[in-house]
């Protein structure tokens, strides 16, 4: 019998009303947001009443997708469904952490907000834009980026996408280039360039952060976006190492898929990473819970 794994919902698919049906009825999901309200008074609020521009700054939608994400895992593992594997894209990996015990749900979460207020910081003082490019292998869109100051490859999402971050003033020079290519490029409506360079700043402010966090081995295996392995060794290098390096979240999804995985529950927000893993292989299951639907069909 296949094994299953847990991913985590990343920034970008946030809503308002995002985990609002989970909250109602499962006393699991309730446990979550009543955590995150004890801790950061109004992320209820916010997640099931604000407005999509309040819902697109940083420092709100790193703590509500976090809650919304291991709201959804809880209410699946209160379901009786048991993961083998977790992982979570960008954002989405420290509600993994506390979903395996590494962290507990307070720590993870007030990590989620600094996370938050230190990316936002550094999207402010160092800005760029991130773009979405389909139809050009990786290896070729790493070539493109070469030619181009300060843009690098972040996202390496599936075979048939990678996301790229860039200085303001190289984006449509870049789009250009990756259209000649035969490929096709689309600006993200994000507020930085994140997991780049541009991020390097939050990336030790975080490190510092973590000095006084004492981290647990996990009880589930978490895959590490900088790695796409296990989590292992310095946790709090890892962490640090995420928020400034490009998520591999094709490896993820193959080593999982190598490791025994063959059905895919993704929790939280929206459905990109359940797209993406069909993508990737279209041999394992992969599915969504976002909301009661959701949960009852699971």
């Amino acid at each position: 019998m296949g094994k299953i794994a847990l991913v985590f919902s990343g920034q970008g698919a946030q809503y308002t009303g995002m985990g609002r049906e989970l909250y109602d009825n499962s006393p699991a999901a309730k446990a979550v947001f009543d955590m995150a309200d004890s801790v950061r008074a109004g992320t209820s609020k916010q997640c099931f009443e604000g407005t999509a521009e309040e819902l697109s700054l940083t420092v709100n939608t790193q703590p509500c997708v976090f809650t919304a994400d291991l709201a959804a895992a809880r209410a699946v593992a209160e379901k009786g469904i048991k993961a083998d594997f977790a992982a979570g894209f960008s954002l989405g990996e420290i509600a993994a952490l506390a979903f395996s015990g590494i962290l507990s749900d307070e720590e993870a979460f007030r990590l989620v907000c600094r996370r938050g207020e230190l990316m936002n910081k550094a999207a402010q003082e160092n800005p760029g834009a991130m773009l979405a490019v389909m139809k050009l292998p990786a290896d070729k869109i790493e070539e493109i980026c070469a030619g181009f100051s300060d843009t690098y490859p972040v996202n390496y999402n599936s075979p048939a996408q990678t996301v790229v971050a860039t200085k303001e003033e190289n984006v449509d020079a870049l789009a250009a280039a990756f259209s000649e290519a035969k490929g096709r490029a689309k600006r993200l409506a994000v507020s930085g360039a994140f997991h780049s360079p541009f991020m390097a700043d939050a990336a030790e402010g975080l490190y510092e952060y973590m000095e006084g966090i004492s981290f647990s081995q996990p009880v589930v295996p978490v895959y590490s976006n900088y790695t796409a392995k296990p989590y292992e060794g310095d946790f709090r290098e890892l962490i640090k190492a995420q928020v400034c390096n490009p998520v591999r979240w094709q490896s993820i999804v193959e080593n999982m898929i190598a490791d025994g995985a063959d059905t895919f529950i993704e929790v939280g927000v929206g459905k990109t990473l359940t797209s993406l893993v069909g993508r990737i292989n279209k041999e394992v299951k992969a599915v969504k819970v976002e909301n009661l639907s959701d949960l009852e069909s699971i």
